[in-house]
């Protein structure tokens, strides 16, 4: 099932507002979100246009958890963050995904909740272009 509005569903000029697809994971899609005020945030989204994990069955819930860990683990070795948040909220769109928004001590938001989307730092094409080949040469 997909939504034509959805981002996540139909990539393109849609999900170029956000985000870079990074690559296909086991039941999920890797996507690297545009705003970089955390060095390697990250957008973990299910494959299909569901809402909840709940909305999955257990195997495939379990793969999609393999799939967020398979992403944090690659950001920790490219970025070497404090922490890891994990948001997952989709209110808004209603597809199941997941923010991996990497922390740093003394830097930006740390301590606080992360802003979804703060404005603040985005990347060159070079630059975005850099940081997918090390999170797929990490994955």
């Amino acid at each position: 099932m997909k939504d034509c509005h959805c981002g996540y569903c139909m990539g393109g000029d849609i999900l170029a507002k956000f985000g870079i697809k990074i690559c296909d994971l086991k039941v999920s899609q890797l996507i690297l979100f545009k705003e970089q005020s955390h060095p390697g945030r990250v957008i973990v989204a299910y494959k299909d246009h569901i809402s909840e994990p709940v909305d999955i069955d257990a195997e495939g819930r379990a793969l999609f958890f393999e799939d967020v860990a398979t992403a944090a683990n690659a950001i920790h070795k490219v970025f070497h963050p404090d922490k890891i948040n994990y948001g997952a909220y989709g209110d808004g769109g209603c597809h199941l995904h997941f923010h991996l928004v990497p922390k740093y001590r003394d830097e930006f938001e740390w301590g606080t909740p992360f802003a979804m989307n703060p404005g603040k730092t985005f990347l060159s094409d070079a630059e975005y272009e850099e940081m997918i080949r090390k999170i797929k040469a990490a994955l």
